[in-house]
């Protein structure tokens, strides 16, 4: 009980300055999993780590100042109501505004300053930030907001972020410099501080996504003075779209969906959340419209109708912890048959691995231990030199191993209940050996086209719409969280009505995506399916290939241009004539046996001279 006082103490005292900074006495804080989010009117904020130093501290403190700062000083309805249609525009206007919240909020307390600070070069640091180089990974909305921040404040953005200001501060100084130092002076008023922020937007070349009329034509002019609300763009959905800081803020070039773990979810404004969301846990991305083909493009280049629908879910908020728990145990009772064969096989790898950190023999040595290969020449001549061998430590790279599993229709009944039993072993295996893991999943919200597919029929059907379906992307287990909290967790992919179509580019982009944001030296990205991407809303209106070439794109761009090592494993469907390194297996019995073999041999060689001779070639 002693251990476990200091960490009551410390949730106590977070748990009462966040009601004090939001005024609000009664507000529920809750501490559990690994995010922090704005829900049902509560803060729910993940639970301290054991060893509580005091970084860990201060970071927790930051994420749970930043969301007590938020219930005090934003009006969600306001919020709603001045934001862009535009998706680029709506995703700075968000950024912007957090970084208004906190800026206030660091202004005025030097407490409250040092915990933000913490929380925000640890996202810094998570996105890599401090490295990026070109614009595909750097959003433009991160950087507005560090701007704002950096005015109202008057401290410099942190070094952490250096990349990121490289690549945007003299380009948005230029082009928009007086317009945020006005936006600083508007910071306290939250109405004055959103119409200071349109103008922000148009000295970036934003005008077109404002929903305001050209200023040329009277007429419009007086249209538009007229206060009749401009109807938002296609897959615009009022509230629809997330604030920065969330899961699923990432920009739509870089990635197709969000790539985060343990942030702060600013999105979660009661008002807008209620009317927007359709199922509990769900977030949003909206997106303009992107069907019209650019000067010169092929209709066939890989476009998406709309983000609007799309949603990037942790598991646990698919389902209440009662049916989680017990489509767990009803997976474990479908596993009683495999559990001791995949078991020997994850001791086999396991001991390959430990063998492989902790213990390598360099031969012909001096002295040391009497080596049984050079028995016969010491029998013959005692004197003979050099037949000893020295036990000597290994160097082993930090690595993360992402398993992404196809969680389509066709997965359904054996497929996904092995497939569940081996990333649940494969996750407890590599956890005792010091790697990290993480499980993910993907399929879609809807068959043969969801909201996205109502959204272009309700437009006219325009032609070469891009994908139409709503992406449901779900993480099972983050890379940092540890096995047996997420355990339960994969019980839900025998929950009824879950597995449907399959978008595989967009999958792979993303656990790609979410690779890149890792620390560890070495990342490994491996992908089970069990066939080739399917959905009958894209396919029937776009040409019947057109889902495959972009997975082969995407699958090209990551092996020849990433560090991160892809591999994969087909199930009863022939994946090498897509991936360089894969294997594909006729019964779901040999899935166990494959990933322990890839595994096992990816952790024999080292990538490096490989990966450096596809690049010169």
């Amino acid at each position: 009980m002693s251990e476990e006082r200091p960490a009551e103490t410390f949730r106590r005292a977070v748990g009462a300055a966040v009601r004090a900074l939001a005024g609000e006495p009664g507000l529920e804080v809750k501490f559990g999993g690994d995010r922090s989010q704005l829900a049902r009117g509560r803060v729910q904020l993940p639970d301290p780590p054991a060893a509580l130093g005091p970084e860990d501290a201060a970071r927790l403190r930051g994420k749970a100042d930043a969301l007590a700062l938020r219930l005090a000083l934003h009006d969600a309805g306001r919020h709603q109501q001045s934001a862009p249609p535009g998706a680029r525009a709506r995703q700075i206007h968000d950024a912007a505004e957090q970084a208004r919240i906190e800026a206030l909020g660091a202004r005025d307390m030097r407490g409250v300053a040092g915990n933000l600070d913490a929380a925000l070069i640890e996202r810094c640091r998570r996105e890599g930030w401090q490295a990026v180089e070109d614009r595909q990974s750097a959003p433009l909305a991160d950087a507005v907001s560090m701007l704002v921040r950096e005015r109202i404040t008057g401290r410099p953005v942190p070094e952490d972020a250096r990349g990121l200001m490289q690549v945007w501060r003299e380009e948005v100084e230029a082009a928009a410099g007086p317009a945020l130092d006005a936006l600083a002076g508007a910071a306290g008023d939250q109405a004055r501080f959103a119409e200071a922020l349109r103008q922000v937007l148009r000295d970036l070349d934003l005008t077109d996504e404002l929903g305001e009329e050209p200023e040329e034509s009277q007429d419009d002019q007086t249209e538009d003075d007229s206060g009749v609300e401009q109807e938002p763009q296609s897959g615009e959905d009022e509230g629809d779209q997330e604030p920065d800081g969330g899961e699923d803020d990432q920009p739509e070039d870089a990635r197709g969906t969000a790539s985060d773990t343990d942030e702060v979810d600013f999105a979660q404004d009661s008002q807008a959340r209620v009317e927007a969301q359709d199922e509990p846990g769900e977030s949003h991305q909206a997106s303009r419209p992107n069907w019209v083909p650019a000067p010169g493009e092929s209709p066939d280049a890989y476009k998406v109708f709309t983000r609007a629908f799309d949603e990037v879910i942790h598991a646990q908020d698919l389902c209440d912890g009662e049916e989680l728990s017990r489509l767990r145990r009803n997976l474990d009772q479908h596993l009683k048959g495999l559990e001791a064969a995949v078991g020997r096989l994850a001791n086999r790898l396991q001991r390959k691995l430990m063998a492989k950190q902790q213990r390598s023999w360099a031969f012909d040595q001096e002295e040391g231990v009497l080596d049984p290969a050079r028995l016969t020449r010491v029998i013959l001549d005692p004197m003979q030199p050099l037949s000893f061998k020295q036990e000597q430590e290994m160097a082993f790279r930090d690595t993360v191993v992402t398993l992404l599993l196809d969680n389509s229709g066709s997965m359904r009944g054996r497929p996904i209940l092995v497939a569940a039993a081996c990333a649940d072993m494969l996750a407890r295996t590599l956890e005792r050996c010091g790697v990290k893991t993480e499980i993910l999943g993907f399929t879609t919200k809807a068959w043969k086209g969801g909201r996205s597919k109502e959204e272009w029929l309700a437009r006219g059907k325009p032609p070469h719409p891009g994908r139409l379906n709503d992406l449901r992307h779900i993480i099972y287990k983050g890379a940092d969280a540890p096995w047996r909290r997420a355990r339960p967790n994969l019980g839900l992919m025998l929950r009824d009505g879950l597995l449907k179509e399959n978008i595989d580019g967009e999958a792979l982009l993303w656990a790609h995506q979410r690779l890149l944001a890792r620390p560890e030296q070495r990342r490994i990205l491996m992908v089970i399916s069990d066939g080739a991407p399917v959905d009958d809303g894209t396919q029937s209106a776009n040409s019947p290939a057109y889902l495959e070439k972009h997975l082969r794109e995407v699958i090209a761009h990551i092996e020849t241009r990433s560090d991160v090592e892809l591999l994969a494993i087909g199930i009863g469907h022939d994946v090498t004539r897509y991936y360089r390194k894969a294997v594909t297996i006729v019964d779901v019995e040999q899935l166990a046996g494959a990933i322990t073999a890839q595994l096992a041999d990816l952790f024999e060689r080292d990538p490096r001279p490989a990966r450096q001779t596809r690049r010169r070639a």
